[in-house]
């Protein structure tokens, strides 16, 4: 690498964390800086990346020639440590440049959208790793295969999640790249749903060569230079389209996957829901386009076992289950609970819902109870604020108030356990990406001694 010491602030956030492991993997001193331990940072810690968690300019490598230093966007800029860095001459670049750079001249498989995009890269990932092909990855997950959100392989083969926030994605210039959804999101960025879809079509005329794109999305032929091939869950009408589906006990699905090219039979799915068998859909016109056997492409989908976060299976017994999901955001939502009532249809789903951003919140509160309101009881949470300051007037009760389901609590999250405890749980899902992961393992173990 160009750097000896490449210096990460925010590294514990997901997307930092394959980065920083990919440099030190090709040999650079790395270390960083993140608000609060997390399991993430600690693994970075245990594998020899240091890693501190007070705001110290001091901490930069003293050696500025030497030393590149990446941010995310999600760190504010009045932080010491990223004011501090830019006066005295470190080159300071944003992590979606770093991204961007790591996969210039590599052949890059990227995966963009509003919802979808993690599972549907790391099972990219896994399908190539799984038929021999090989690739390096950054992805937006830890994958539940490989215990990793990087991958590292001496192919020219790059998997890239593709992240929309801030623009990031306009940093790549895939080959392949699929485009698994466009709502309104990030708004403090883009103000409205125009501006994202225009972000997203001026993504798609950076993919040289093909783009896998969601049946229905507004990107025309004559917005972009690749081919455009669609996809979806059922729809005949897209170029990839499952059909004759089936389901068992466990809530995997089997189905038989139509493309331009013939029919690929009999497809288990390694995760659960109808949401997986459409990312798998997507993945496997990837991979299919990029030449990959397609009974490799069936081998692999069904040793998938998805990525930690992305519908989640902690506990699966025949009168308990507990699943837990990343959505945020209203469409998740209504993804996430809809395929875990297909699959569970005559049981109670209890739902933890814990709120990200305030902005989130203000933009979509009526859309949020409008998915909420499909569980059978909702338990919400506060908000958790991330990078923002608060909004006057701006709080879960915003939600909760137009929430329909038969039962529905308010309460803090430091009451969340407590609470649980006198619960009858028949399905537990815990739903959002703030610090609502640091519940997992309480709940695990709570459920666990019933």
């Amino acid at each position: 690498m160009r750097y000896e010491n490449i210096y990460f602030i925010g590294i514990g956030g997901i997307g930092m964390s394959a980065i920083a492991r990919f440099c030190k993997f090709k040999g650079a001193c790395v270390s960083g800086y993140d608000r609060t331990p997390s399991p993430l940072t600690k693994a970075l810690e245990n594998e020899g990346i240091a890693v501190h968690y007070n705001d110290d300019p001091s901490q930069l490598p003293p050696d500025v020639q030497n030393t590149l230093v990446v941010y995310t966007p999600a760190v504010p800029d009045t932080l010491k440590e990223l004011t501090v860095a830019r006066e005295k001459g470190y080159n300071v670049i944003k992590r979606s440049k770093m991204l961007g750079e790591l996969t210039h001249g590599e052949t890059c498989l990227a995966v963009a959208g509003t919802h979808g995009k993690t599972t549907t890269s790391t099972l990219v990932a896994h399908i190539l790793t799984e038929s021999g092909n090989g690739c390096s990855a950054f992805l937006g997950g830890i994958s539940n295969n490989y215990g990793t959100n990087m991958l590292v392989s001496e192919t020219k083969t790059v998997v890239a999640e593709a992240d929309e926030f801030d623009r990031s994605f306009l940093q790549l210039h895939p080959a392949i790249a699929a485009i698994t959804a466009m709502d309104a999101d990030h708004l403090d960025i883009y103000g409205d749903l125009a501006h994202v879809q225009e972000a997203f079509r001026e993504f798609a005329s950076q993919v040289s060569e093909t783009i896998i794109l969601k049946y229905g999305l507004p990107i025309m032929k004559s917005d972009v230079s690749a081919k455009i091939f669609t996809y979806h869950y059922d729809n005949e009408m897209a170029d990839f389209h499952g059909k004759n589906f089936s389901l068992d006990d466990n809530g995997h699905y089997t189905y038989d996957l139509v493309y331009p090219a013939g029919v690929l039979s009999n497809i288990k799915v390694g995760t659960i829901g109808w949401v997986n068998v459409e990312n798998s859909i997507a993945a496997a016109a990837m991979c299919l386009s990029y030449g990959i056997d397609g009974q490799k492409v069936r081998h692999a989908i069904g040793s998938f076992r998805g990525a930690a976060r992305r519908l989640d299976v902690h506990i699966n017994r025949e009168s308990l289950c507990y699943i837990d999901d990343y959505a945020h955001h209203p469409a998740e939502l209504r993804s996430a609970i809809s395929s875990v009532r297909q699959v569970f249809p005559d049981r109670k789903i209890t739902g933890i819902f814990q709120p990200h951003l305030y902005t989130r919140t203000r933009d979509f509160a009526p859309e949020f109870a409008r998915s909420l309101s499909l569980l059978d009881k909702l338990i919400l949470l506060d908000i958790y604020p991330a990078r923002e300051e608060p909004i006057e007037g701006v709080s879960s009760e915003m939600i909760f108030k137009d929430v329909t389901c038969p039962e529905k609590v308010l309460i803090h999250k430091d009451q969340l356990m407590d609470y649980l405890k006198n619960e009858n749980i028949d399905i537990l899902m815990t739903m959002g990406a703030g610090d609502i992961d640091r519940f997992i393992q309480p709940i695990v173990e709570l459920l666990e001694k019933r």
